[in-house]
């Protein structure tokens, strides 16, 4: 039975982790798509018509979520370690 939490705990933290670098990831892509529209010499009234308003808007709401993200995964970390070691002293 335990074998089968820690692959569960397990599993959960690796999609956690996968998560928190997907939206990360795609968040700063997406920040350094807006700064090389900028340079390229997009003026503010290109931002708004097509995906930029997506490119734009991404950033502001991936980054905290990853950011949160990955308060959860270090909370379930910790308590997967703290669970580990009071079944190990048992």
């Amino acid at each position: 039975m335990p074998e089968e939490s820690f692959v569960m705990n397990s599993r959960v933290e690796r999609s956690l982790a996968y998560m928190v670098a997907a939206i990360i990831l795609l968040s700063i892509g997406s920040l350094f798509a807006v700064l090389v529209g900028v340079n390229s010499g997009l003026a503010g009234d290109d931002f708004t018509q097509g995906v930029w308003p997506t490119v734009v808007i991404l950033p502001l709401i991936g980054l905290p979520i990853g950011f949160v993200l990955i308060i959860v995964l270090l909370v379930v970390s910790a308590v997967r370690r703290g669970r580990a070691a009071t079944d190990a002293s048992n």
